[in-house]
C-alpha cells in the first residue's frame, strides 16, 4: 500500500498544465512567429534573395513553380513527422495514462514541429510568388497574389496549431479527456487532415504552369501518391481509438468512418491520377501507416495498433472504373461509394476480423449499413468532385457542388449522432469474483468470474463483453491489455488470461451490445490529484454498470455544467465547418478559373482605336 501512495504523490497534474511549460511554449511561439514575420517582409522587399534563390533551385529539380517544390516538400516531411507523434502519443497515453504537460510527453514535441511545419509549409507558399500564382491567385495586395492552395494550407495549420493552447484552456475548464475525440484534439488532427485537400489543390496549380508536353518528375508523380494515401490516412485519424482496441463509442461508427475515408479517398486517387491508382494510393497508406506502428509498438514499446488497410474497396473503385459510368465522374462517384459501402466494406471487415480486437459482429451489420452506405455515396461524391477540380473538368452548378459538401456533413452529423447515443441500463449489477494467479511481488494479476444481472442483460452476439485494463505503464505488458471473455452460460463469463489489478493499472469490465455501452470498475488507483479515491480488486463484489466515461475518462470534471462543455464543443464545431467551407471556396474558385470559357477573355480586350 505504501508504494501506491508514493505513485499517487507523483501523479501528474489532472487539469491543465504547470504555467512555466504554458509560458515557455509561448515565448518560444511569440519569438518563432517574430522571426517568421521578418523573413517573409524581407523576401517580399528584396531584401533578401536566399528564400528564393533556394525555392527556385527546387522549383527546377522538380519542374514545378517555386512557389509549389519547397512548400511541398516542408508539408510532406511535417505531416508525416506530425503523423508519426499523433499516434505515438495516442499510444503512450494508452499506455501511461495522463502526462505532465505539453513538454514532459516526447511525442507532442514531433507533433509540435508536424503542425507548425504544415503551417509554415503554407505560409511559404503565400510569401513567396513575385508573379501571378496559378489559375485562380487570391490577392493579398495590389502587387502580391498567393496561391489558393498555399492560402487553405496555412489555414489548416493554423487551425491545427490553435488547438494546443485551446487544449491546455479546455483541460483546465473540464479537466484532462484522455480520449482522442476530445473538441481540441479533433481541432489539431482535423486541421492535420484537412491540409491533405490544400497540399493536392496547390500541386494541381503548379502543375498547371508547366510547359505543355513536358514530362512529370518520378519524384512528383510519387509524392502525388504519397498525397493521395495520405489523404486516407488523414481522413482516418478519427479511427484511431479503434485501431487500438479503446474505443470509448460505439462499435458501429467504425465500418461508417471507414467507408467514408475509402470512399472519398479512394475516388480521388482514380480520378486524379489514372488506372491503379486507388490500389496504389491504399499500398502508400499502408506502408506508411505500417512504418509508423512498427517504430512507435515493436521498437519504442508503446501498444500495438493495427489500420484498415482499404485494399477491397480499392479493388472495387479499379473494378467500377472499368465500366463506362467511369466516364461520368458524379455517377461514378456515387456509384463507387455504394460500392465501398457495401462489398468493400464487407472486404475489410475479413481484414477486421482477422487482426482488430473487436470484429464485427453480424447483428451490427443492419445499423453499420444504414449509416455506412449513405455517407459512403455521399463522400464517393465529393470524392468526384475533387477529383474533378484536380483534373480541370467543370464542376456542376455552384448550387449542387454546395448542397452535396452539405448534404454530406449532415449525413456524416447524423450517423455520428446516432452512433453516441447510448443506453446505461438502470439497475443493472456485475458479481465479480477474482482470484489470484502467479504473480511478481507487489503486481497483483488474478483471473475474473463475471456474472451479469439480470443474466439476459446482453444478447448471444454482443459487439463485446471484455476486460480493459490499461495505463499501466508501458513497462508493463505495454501498458494495455484487453481480455475478450469467455461466455460459459447465460450472462456468465470467464477471463482467459491474467488481469492486472496494482499499481497504476485501471481495470474495468466493458459491455456493449447495440445501443448499451456500459461498464464496472474493478480496480482503480486513488489519485489525489482528480481527486479520486481507490477503487478496490475485491476478492468478490457486486457493483453496478455506469457510463463508460466516468471511468475512463476519470480525469474529466464531470460536475462541470453541461451548458459549458455543450458550448465549447458547439465553438468547435463552428470552427470546424468554417475549414469546410474555405476548402470547398477554394476548390470551387480553381475549377471556376480553369474552366471558364476562352473566349470570354477575348470579349474583354477593348477594341481598336480605328474601329
Amino acid at each position: 500500500m505504501a508504494m501506491d501512495l508514493t505513485v499517487v504523490a507523483e501523479a501528474p497534474p489532472a487539469r491543465g498544465a504547470d504555467l512555466n511549460q504554458v509560458i515557455g511554449l509561448s515565448i518560444a511561439a511569440m519569438v518563432i512567429s517574430v522571426v517568421m514575420l521578418w523573413i517573409g517582409y524581407a523576401h517580399r522587399s528584396h531584401r533578401i534573395g536566399w528564400l528564393a534563390r533556394f525555392a527556385d533551385w527546387m522549383g527546377v529539380k522538380f519542374k514545378r513553380p517555386s512557389w509549389v517544390a519547397l512548400p511541398v516538400l516542408v508539408f510532406t516531411t511535417s505531416i508525416i513527422c506530425a503523423l508519426f507523434g499523433f499516434i505515438w502519443d495516442v499510444s503512450w497515453h494508452i499506455g501511461n495514462g495522463r502526462d505532465p504537460g505539453p513538454l514532459a510527453n516526447p511525442a507532442h514535441y514531433f507533433i509540435i514541429i508536424g503542425l507548425f511545419g504544415v503551417f509554415l509549409a503554407g505560409m511559404i507558399a503565400v510569401a513567396l510568388p513575385f508573379d501571378t500564382a496559378g489559375p485562380a491567385p487570391v490577392r493579398i495586395t495590389r502587387n502580391w497574389h498567393a496561391p489558393v492552395g498555399g492560402v487553405l494550407m496555412a489555414g489548416c495549420g493554423h487551425y491545427a496549431m490553435i488547438g494546443f493552447p485551446l487544449d491546455d484552456i479546455w483541460h483546465r475548464i473540464f479537466g484532462q479527456d484522455v480520449t482522442l475525440w476530445g473538441p481540441t484534439h479533433l481541432m489539431m488532427i482535423g486541421g492535420a487532415g484537412f491540409s491533405l485537400f490544400a497540399v493536392l489543390m496547390l500541386e494541381y496549380e503548379g502543375g498547371r504552369t508547366m510547359a505543355e508536353g513536358g514530362t512529370e518528375r518520378r519524384f512528383v508523380k510519387f509524392l502525388r501518391y504519397l498525397s493521395c494515401g495520405g489523404l486516407l490516412i488523414g481522413l482516418s485519424v478519427y479511427q484511431i481509438e479503434y485501431d487500438f482496441g479503446v474505443e470509448q463509442f460505439r462499435l458501429v461508427l467504425q465500418p461508417m468512418m471507414i467507408a467514408g475515408a475509402a470512399a472519398l479517398g479512394l475516388v480521388v486517387a482514380r480520378i486524379t491520377l489514372g488506372r491503379g491508382a486507388a490500389i496504389v494510393a491504399a499500398l502508400f497508406a499502408i506502408a506508411l501507416r505500417g512504418a509508423v506502428a512498427l517504430l512507435v509498438g515493436p521498437v519504442l514499446g508503446a501498444p500495438t495498433n493495427w489500420f484498415p488497410l482499404y485494399l477491397g474497396p480499392a479493388v472495387v473503385v479499379e473494378l467500377l472504373a472499368l465500366t463506362p459510368v467511369f466516364k461520368r465522374p458524379i455517377a461514378f462517384g456515387a456509384v463507387a461509394g455504394l460500392g465501398v459501402g457495401t462489398v468493400g466494406l464487407w472486404l475489410e471487415s475479413l481484414w477486421i476480423g482477422a487482426v482488430y480486437h473487436y470484429p464485427w459482429p453480424v447483428s451490427m451489420w443492419g445499423e453499420a449499413l444504414a449509416m455506412a452506405v449513405p455517407v459512403a455515396v455521399l463522400a464517393g461524391l465529393c470524392g468526384a468532385m475533387t477529383g474533378m477540380v484536380l483534373t480541370g473538368q467543370r464542376l456542376p452548378r455552384r448550387g449542387i457542388g454546395i448542397a452535396v459538401v452539405v448534404v454530406t456533413v449532415l449525413a456524416i452529423g447524423g450517423a455520428v449522432a446516432n452512433g453516441l447515443h447510448i443506453v446505461v441500463p438502470q439497475q443493472a449489477t456485475a458479481t465479480i469474483t477474482l482470484t489470484d494467479r502467479p504473480s511478481d511481488p507487489g503486481k497483483r494479476m488474478v483471473s475474473a468470474d463475471v456474472q451479469l444481472n439480470p443474466p439476459d442483460l446482453v444478447r448471444g452476439n454482443p459487439e463485446w463483453v471484455t476486460i480493459l485494463s490499461w495505463q499501466g505503464g508501458m513497462q508493463n505488458h505495454q501498458g494495455l491489455v484487453i481480455d475478450r471473455l469467455d461466455r460459459v452460460g447465460p450472462g456468465h463469463y470467464r477471463s482467459t488470461q491474467p488481469i492486472p489489478v496494482w499499481g497504476s493499472w485501471k481495470t474495468l469490465l466493458r459491455v456493449q451490445d447495440g445501443y448499451t455501452m456500459t461498464a464496472v470498475p474493478i480496480y482503480e488507483p486513488a489519485d489525489e490529484a482528480i481527486p479520486a479515491a481507490e477503487v478496490p480488486a475485491l476478492a468478490s463484489s457486486t457493483r453496478p454498470f455506469v457510463q463508460e466515461i466516468t471511468i475512463l475518462q476519470r480525469e474529466r470534471d464531470q460536475n462541470t455544467p453541461l451548458w459549458l462543455f455543450t458550448t465549447g464543443s458547439v465553438v468547435v464545431l463552428i470552427f470546424t465547418l468554417m475549414v469546410i467551407a474555405a476548402l470547398t471556396w477554394g476548390a470551387g474558385r480553381i475549377n471556376a478559373a480553369e474552366t471558364a470559357p476562352k473566349e470570354s477573355e477575348e470579349v474583354k480586350q477593348p477594341l481598336p482605336r480605328g474601329a
